[in-house]
This record gives C-alpha cells, sequence and structure tokens, in this order.
C-alpha cells in the first residue's frame, strides 16, 4: 500500500471497476432488504526496544473484501483475501441464498458526512525505519537519566493505516482511511531489596509529528518513571471492600466491560441483555450519565464512518442513573 493507496485503488489493482462491482453485488443481493460489499486494505509496523536493543520489528500487509446479503432475519457472508471479478462473482453466489423466496425492499444508504475526524495521515512510511529507531534509543536513555534506580527499560512502538471502502445496496461508494499509532514506555527500578515497575503511553489516529516532539516522549518516560519510583515506596493496599474513583482514559474499559457489552442493540433485541424491557429504569444511582462518544477528533476510538458507511455519533446510554433506551452499535470489522 502507497502513502496515498485508497479502497478504491484495491478494487483497481484486482482489475473490478467501480461499475462492475455494483452489477456484481446488486446480483447478489437480488431481493435482500440490505447487503454491502466492504474492500479493506491494511498496513502495520511495530517496533520493541528493551534493555538496551532492539528486540522486535515486525511488519503485516494485508487485503480482501466482504460481501453481505441481509434478507429478514436472514444473512449471507462470504469473504476473501483477494480482490478479482470471479472472486467477487463467487461470494455474490454464496450471499444470494440468503434472499432465496424473499422479497424485500432495499433500504437507503447512511447519510454522507463532510466532518473528519482524522487526517489521511501514513504513519507507516513517514518517518522512515532508521528514524524510528533513532526514536526509541533516544527515549530508553533518556528514561535511564531520570533517575538511578531505573534498571530496565522498555519502549514500543506501533503504527497502522487501513484503507476501508463500503458499496452500498443502492450502489453509493463510501471510503475512510484510517492512521493509528502508539508509543508506549514501561520502567523497572530497584533499590535494592524491591523492584517495581511502571509504564506510560500516548497515542490515537494521526501521524507521528505529535509524538516526536522533544518534549511530548519525555514527559511520557518521566511519568513512567514517576509512577514505578512511587510503587516502589508503596504500601499493600488492606483487605476489603472500598469506594474507589475512575479517572480518565484506560479506566473506561472496566466501564465498557461492565456495561458496554449489556448495551449492545444486538443483545438487547434478542433479549439476552440484563438491560432488556428496563428503558426508562434506573440502573445506575443518581448523577451517573454514560456516553458512548466516536466524534472526538483524532481519538483511538473515534472513527468518520463506520464500516457500513454511516457517520459516527454521540449516544448518550445512561442519563442520570436511567436507560435511556439508546443502545451500542458496533459497527467495525477490523
Amino acid at each position: 500500500m502507497t502513502e496515498t493507496e485508497s479502497a478504491g485503488d484495491l478494487l483497481e489493482r484486482g482489475g473490478v471497476a467501480l461499475e462492475e462491482a455494483r452489477r456484481i453485488l446488486a446480483d447478489g443481493l437480488g431481493n435482500a432488504d440490505d447487503g454491502d460489499l466492504f474492500v479493506q486494505s491494511a498496513q502495520s509496523e511495530s517496533l520493541v526496544f528493551d534493555n538496551g536493543r532492539l528486540r522486535q520489528s515486525s511488519f503485516d500487509r494485508s487485503g480482501g473484501f466482504g460481501m453481505r446479503a441481509i434478507a429478514g432475519a436472514s444473512a449471507g457472508h462470504a469473504h476473501g483475501n483477494t480482490v478479482s471479478r470471479d472472486a467477487l462473482e463467487r461470494a455474490a453466489d454464496s450471499v444470494r441464498a440468503a434472499g432465496a423466496g424473499y422479497s424485500g425492499t432495499v433500504a437507503d444508504s447512511p447519510p454522507r458526512t463532510n466532518r473528519r475526524l482524522y487526517e489521511d495521515a501514513d504513519p507507516i512510511n513517514n518517518p522512515q525505519f532508521a528514524q524510528r529507531v533513532a526514536l526509541v534509543e533516544a527515549i530508553d536513555a533518556f528514561a535511564r537519566q531520570c533517575d538511578p534506580r531505573v534498571q530496565q527499560v522498555t519502549v514500543s512502538l506501533a503504527a497502522s493505516r487501513s484503507a476501508v471502502g463500503i458499496l452500498r445496496a443502492d450502489g453509493n461508494w463510501y471510503e475512510d482511511a484510517r492512521p493509528l499509532i502508539r508509543l508506549n514506555v514501561s520502567v523497572v527500578v530497584s533499590d535494592g531489596k524491591r523492584r517495581e515497575s511502571g509504564s506510560a503511553g500516548h497515542g490515537g489516529r494521526a501521524d507521528f509529528d505529535s509524538l516526536l516532539s522533544t518534549h511530548s516522549w519525555q514527559d511520557m518516560a518521566r511519568d513512567a518513571v514517576r509512577q514505578a519510583l512511587v510503587n516502589l515506596d508503596a504500601r499493600p493496599a488492606p483487605a476489603g471492600t472500598f469506594d474507589i474513583a475512575l479517572g480518565p482514559g484506560w479506566p473506561g474499559v472496566l466501564l465498557h466491560e461492565a456495561v458496554g457489552h449489556g448495551l449492545e442493540g444486538d443483545f438487547v433485541r434478542k433479549k439476552q441483555s440484563a438491560f432488556a424491557g428496563l428503558v426508562g429504569e434506573r440502573v445506575a444511582a443518581p448523577g451517573v450519565t454514560v456516553v458512548d462518544d466516536g466524534t472526538l477528533s483524532g481519538r483511538r476510538g473515534s472513527i468518520t464512518i463506520d464500516d457500513e458507511g454511516t457517520p459516527s455519533g454521540e449516544t448518550v446510554l445512561i442519563e442520570d442513573g436511567g436507560w435511556s433506551g439508546s443502545c451500542r452499535i458496533d459497527r467495525t470489522r477490523g
């Protein structure tokens, strides 16, 4: 995948014009209610610098397509890792069975959006590999200088770029290019009697400019060392049940696991969720409001459009302790 490659280029390399893809998809959907052709081309790269040397370097490239037909409660799926006319036609033959004997109405495509939550950056090819290695070496050296008790430093650097295209049942074509970066610094400190660790990191949907600035990665290294030194002097936590306060960031994963899955639309619709039938009922303490927001610019969890072409939105799931009736919808295939 080159710096400017789009999902449409994946079709072109397979010798499939967009109009031909529309014809094949229409043939596969038949009388289905909905469906789409999803194509994706992705690259990812990661470096791990550990204990003064480059321990790991990996690169991955993948691409392919998925075709889907929805007819009532039935769905047909087919996929392949090679995009070509023959592969798409075989997929159309497979998904056509979902609409056999069914007469439906093709669903409207989602509205388009001019809003971009991130730039079409290419963190894979910029900066070059040698610059990345120099960066992790510099971070390693700086973290060791922060405190003489630092015994080990591990720096990981990861980047990816995914170009996706969605061809809807009515022939509308949507594209998105999704960059993602992550830098993480972990340290181990020792006072001769005890060893503890700390870590800090940053990332999002952007290029590496924000991470290459000296103050950015130095702040991360200092924070990792600070956490490790706090742990070095920390006393064991007492046993028992206590109230806790969660800060912003990764603690949100705890909330996601506790209630996020139960608020997914499919589980509620099938009555497989503990929240089924509780619209308007109190499900949390007064004052608790939970928002599922995929529109935060440049953030890791944000997407301009989902894998059905729907623009990302902000949904209030729980408001002042009561379930609003809104649900989470997971529409990414990554």
